[in-house]
């Protein structure tokens, strides 16, 4: 799994227990698997149409950077379905798993359309460095 983005926990990302609040941290990897599944898909228009469970297995406090972690599970005719690890950078203690989230591919009316990809692409692997032009 890659671990691509990394977040600071602040104070205004806790809850009442002084924890990491898990709505935050469920923004934080909606967005990371959105990012994700657009540059996979070259797509603007994807949406998240589900998450499996949100197993939280530990907490992280005030202080605590934490890092998102993407992988590709499958790619549907449509979809593109993703698993995510948080986790804490510095003790690398696992946050929270999630196995199944499904970002479905649209077209400008709203419409899933087929994206035609069939394997992780890497940016660079898109570039022609060979290119004379």
């Amino acid at each position: 799994m890659r671990f691509h983005t990394r977040k600071w926990v602040k104070p205004e990302d806790l809850n009442p227990n002084g924890t990491l609040f898990g709505g935050r941290l469920l923004a934080w990897i909606d967005e990371e698997a959105a990012l994700y599944a657009i540059i996979q898909l070259e797509n603007p228009r994807v949406v998240t149409k589900y998450m499996s469970e949100i197993d939280f297995r530990s907490s992280a406090k005030k202080g605590d950077i934490i890092e998102i972690g993407i992988e590709v599970v499958k790619f549907g005719r449509s979809s593109l379905i993703l698993k995510c690890e948080v986790r804490n950078k510095m003790t690398r203690e696992t946050i929270v798993m999630v196995d199944n989230i499904v970002m479905v591919n649209l077209d400008e009316h709203g419409n899933s359309v087929p994206h035609g990809k069939h394997e992780v692409e890497f940016v660079k692997d898109r570039l022609d460095l060979n290119s004379d032009t």
